[in-house]
């Protein structure tokens, strides 16, 4: 539960007393209740939150209530499904409050770097908000997208886009490690490849700082969450027909990278040793 007033005042509530001090460190104010965040704006109200998709959102955003009135507004800045993000904006506009939402790309590195700001929202909430945007977002980094759910539609997009990129590289830079002609270092392929190469790219220039670190990426686990917004993309292309093949491939790759061991590799197993007596290894 992560709640983000902004506008006059820089007031925070987070259920992580450790999150909370890390930003009065900054300079923001503390609160012990949302309500209390709200008790403490001057209307129009602008609270932000910033808390995982489905429940936990529908939860802030009852908890913001009671403190909010006519005019005010909520932004989502999560990564929340479309759907949802339609659907609570009409129940929010029935009370007379702008539900906003904010998809935002840019990770750890936005604190430093700015955000990429994709926003969904009324021409009037966006014009309320838009100094917000301003202050978060590097110049010409933000843009109003349409309606609400717009903005997280987006955002839905731009991870698909993302899960494709990362498999790319990912293949790319294992055929590269696994090369028995050459002992290859991936560092060094990385770093050129960021200086003039059609495939640099910020997520590159990632992978070049990860590879300095340890180039056999020796303490990490071969394990991939997915957050939903691939499965939310690909369930969108299904639903309008659009082939979509490299994010759906790169969203199933990711579920592969969470079994031990694969029981359909060891049903292929089984059944090439049946019918041609290929050898097979057993546990």
């Amino acid at each position: 539960l992560h709640s983000f007033p902004t506008r006059r005042s820089s007031d925070l509530f987070d259920r992580s007393a450790e999150a909370v001090q890390k930003y009065v460190s900054l300079g923001a104010t503390p609160a012990n209740t949302p309500t209390e965040i709200t008790s403490k704006l001057k209307s129009p109200r602008i609270a932000w939150i910033m808390v995982p998709s489905g429940k936990p959102v529908d939860d802030t955003i009852a908890s913001l209530l009671p403190g909010l009135s006519k005019g005010d507004v909520i932004i989502d800045g999560g990564n929340s499904n479309f759907h949802d993000t339609m659907r609570r904006a009409a129940d929010l506009q029935a009370k007379g409050i702008h539900f906003v939402d904010s998809g935002t790309s840019g990770g750890i590195w936005g604190l430093a770097n700015g955000y990429c700001l994709m926003i969904g929202a009324s021409p009037e909430a966006f014009k309320l908000c838009e100094p917000i945007f301003k202050t978060l977002a590097p110049s010409d980094g933000y843009a109003h997208m349409g309606p609400p759910g717009a903005g997280h539609y987006v955002k839905m997009i731009h991870n698909g886009i993302e899960y494709g990129m990362l498999q790319a590289y990912a293949e790319g830079y294992e055929i590269l490690h696994a090369s028995r002609a050459f002992k290859l270092d991936l560092h060094k392929i990385a770093a050129v490849w960021n200086r003039g190469s059609v495939v640099r790219s910020w997520l590159n220039e990632l992978a070049e700082t990860a590879f300095e670190k340890d180039g056999e990426l020796s303490d990490l686990r071969g394990y991939v969450e997915d957050s939903g917004e691939g499965r939310w993309t690909v369930q969108e292309a299904i639903d309008l027909d659009v082939p979509a093949p490299v994010i759906t491939l790169s969203l199933l790759t990711r579920l592969r990278s969470r079994q031990a061991d694969s029981f359909s590799a060891k049903v292929i197993a089984a059944l090439r040793n049946e019918f041609g007596g290929h050898a097979v290894k057993k546990s």
